[in-house]
């Protein structure tokens, strides 16, 4: 099969660490073992025994991602910083990461707010039979939405939910804090490159300068005297 496959068959990173390979491979394990008279699939439990005895040997995992193709460079996933297989916290950290990516897309990308499961999982690094139960609860709580094409999309009860709540919850707050410095180095970045130089500020003359303005009214009671010992000449006359 392809280099990547195995990768993709987990729904997983290529960078993840062993402990995250081997919960991921229990866990579709027990879904795609042929006993389990529900999901069970064999075709696609021996495609996942392949694929762990490569990924859990240090060796044959080296010489497997040997294979891969030279690629641009990709953000490290979310799960290489973020423990999301924990029980409980590893629940909640989802749920923040979830809303911090819709978050994010939302605010940057006002017009587009979607972001599809495909690209989510990827973000994460994190397979999306793991998201079920996360996007369920998102979905009641009215924090987002889903349409039909399985993208989905932050609401203003989630927006306001994030922003409300990003100090209290140092996960989020990371999540979105690193994003944001992120997005300002980029920002700046353009905005010099693209900035032309400063013109001259030039202030109109509108008033005189203070020292005119002195003087002037020295003027102005020079002729206020001259009104008043001219006044005595026209009483006279």
């Amino acid at each position: 099969m392809d280099a990547q496959n195995y990768y993709e068959f987990l729904q997983i990173s290529p960078k993840a660490e062993p402990d995250t390979i081997h919960r991921v491979y229990k866990f579709l394990a027990a879904r795609y073992h042929p006993d389990n008279g529900e999901t069970g699939d064999a075709g696609k439990f021996y495609l996942l025994k392949q694929a762990y005895d490569v990924l859990s040997d240090p060796e044959k995992r080296a010489k497997y991602d040997s294979g891969f193709e030279t690629e641009p460079a990709q953000p490290d996933p979310l799960s290489t910083s973020v423990d999301f297989m924990d029980k409980i916290d590893g629940e909640l950290n989802r749920r923040w990461a979830f809303l911090a990516l819709l978050y994010i897309q939302r605010r940057t990308n006002p017009s587009s707010p979607e972001v599809p499961l495909k690209e989510v999982e990827l973000r994460m690094g994190f397979p999306r039979d793991y998201l079920e139960f996360t996007t369920w609860y998102l979905l009641k709580k009215g924090f987002i939405t889903r349409g039909d094409n399985s993208a989905f999309t932050l609401t203003a009860e989630g927006v306001d939910f994030v922003e409300t709540h990003r100090g209290d919850i140092p996960v989020l707050n990371k999540l979105l804090t690193t994003s944001t410095e992120t997005a300002g180095k980029v920002s700046a970045r353009a905005a010099n490159d693209s900035a032309s130089p400063q013109e001259p500020i030039i202030v109109p003359h509108t008033e005189a300068p203070l020292s005119d303005r002195r003087s002037n009214s020295g003027d102005r009671r020079a002729h206020s005297q001259d009104r008043r010992s001219n006044s005595p000449d026209r009483r006279s006359h």
